[in-house]
C-alpha cells in the first residue's frame, strides 16, 4: 500500500476515535443523574456531532468539509470554558475533555489543510463510485 493509502487509513481511524470521544462525552452528559436540562441538551448536541465525525470517518472526501463546524464547536467550547476550567478552581475531568477537544480541532485543521481534497481512491472509494445513482 502506498504512503497515501496508509495516510487515508490513519485519518479514518482518527475520525472514528473523534466519533467515539463525542459519543462517550455526549452520552455521559445526557445520563449523569445530576445533569440539568441544559447539560442534557449539550450532551445531546455533543453526541450528534459524534454522528458527523462517524460520517467523515466513513467517507473523508465527501464529508470532510463539515469538519469546519466541528472546529468551530470545539474551539468555541475551549475558548468559553477553558479559562475557568484550566485555572486552580477548575475540574480536572472537564480540563481533560477540553484538552481532547483542542487536540481534535487541531487534527481537523491539519486534515482540511493537507488532505481536504484527497485524490481519487485515497479514501477507499473509486472516482466512479456513486455515478448514475
Amino acid at each position: 500500500m502506498s504512503k497515501y493509502g496508509e495516510t487515508a487509513r490513519g485519518w479514518k481511524t482518527f475520525f472514528w476515535v473523534a466519533a467515539a470521544f463525542n459519543f462517550a462525552i455526549g452520552l455521559a452528559g445526557m445520563l449523569v443523574p445530576e445533569a440539568t436540562i441544559d447539560g442534557r441538551t449539550i450532551g445531546l448536541l455533543v453526541f450528534a456531532f459524534g454522528i458527523v465525525y462517524m460520517q467523515v470517518a466513513r467517507d473523508p472526501r465527501r464529508f470532510g468539509p463539515v469538519l469546519w463546524a466541528g472546529i468551530l464547536g470545539k474551539v468555541g467550547v475551549v475558548a468559553l470554558l477553558g479559562p475557568g476550567e484550566f485555572g486552580p478552581t477548575g475540574s480536572t475531568l472537564i480540563s481533560a475533555v477540553l484538552a481532547g477537544d483542542a487536540l481534535f480541532a487541531f487534527g481537523f485543521l491539519v486534515f482540511l489543510f493537507t488532505h481536504g481534497d484527497l485524490p481519487d481512491g485515497l479514501d477507499g472509494t473509486s472516482a466512479t463510485q456513486g455515478e448514475g445513482e
